[in-house]
């Protein structure tokens, strides 16, 4: 008996992990979101294996008053759904650059910080993929620039896949 209920729990695990996945090795696009007025990011994915990957993404911001820009590495893990339907979550952090002036007043500095990453994508039979996520992102060195030390992302992406 005990041999049946092993069988039964390792080909349980075998089927569960034998779930076919769409990750693509490469995917290229735009990560469209408002995180303290970055905007729009350039965004790169690498597939490592079925089922996790990397995500490069930079954002810049050229306006009258701020310039900066920011560099995000996330580490993510992907489960799919159904289909194309995938969802993901993920670890990881950045680093940034900024500066301010504004009447007289100027001031620049960098910025440090560890972020998560949990979303959903969509990956269609053409070589596009959707995705929304959210990213909170914990700053380690706020300064006047920045009020506080949390910033909640919220982002459209839109990718290539090759």
């Amino acid at each position: 008996m005990k041999k049946v209920i092993l069988t039964s729990f390792l080909l349980l695990g075998l089927a569960m992990t034998t779930q076919a996945q769409d990750i693509s090795k490469n995917a290229l696009g735009l990560r469209l979101g408002d995180n303290d007025g970055f905007g729009g990011e350039v965004s790169y994915q690498r597939g490592l294996s079925d089922n996790n990957r990397l995500e490069f993404d930079l954002g810049w911001r050229n306006s009258n008053d701020v310039d900066a820009f920011k560099l995000a590495g996330l580490y993510q893990w992907v489960w799919n759904i159904d289909g194309g339907f995938n969802w993901y979550a993920g670890v990881g952090g950045g680093v940034g650059s900024w500066s301010y002036d504004k009447n007289g007043f100027s001031d620049s500095g960098t910025i440090l910080f560890a972020a998560g990453d949990i979303g959903i994508e969509y990956n269609f039979d053409i070589p596009i993929q959707l995705s929304l996520d959210f990213r909170p992102e914990l700053y380690f060195n706020s300064d006047d620039f920045r009020e506080d030390s949390f910033g909640p992302d919220i982002a459209l992406g839109i990718r290539y896949r090759f």
